[in-house]
């Protein structure tokens, strides 16, 4: 098997790994529902639909002030 005759830089060593690596931006699609972007054949992270179907319903926090007025009438 043949070998290197001369050393290569770490220039030239880390120019060949960086073209391999270079950071391409996802492909994102429109929610139908909200018009949100998600990643395409995903459920939407923002409406929880998917293909015009809900499939997962958004959590909904309760405020600080409807859990105090609960616990002042107990």
């Amino acid at each position: 098997m043949p070998n290197p005759k001369r050393k290569h830089t770490p220039h030239r060593r880390d120019c060949r790994r960086s073209a391999n690596s270079k950071i391409e931006a996802e492909n994102s699609n429109k929610c139908s529902n909200c018009g949100a972007a998600k990643m395409p054949h995903k459920v939407c992270p923002e409406c929880g639909f998917y293909n015009g179907k809900l499939v997962m319903p958004k959590k909904v926090k309760k405020a600080k002030t409807e859990t105090s007025a609960e616990q002042e009438t107990k």
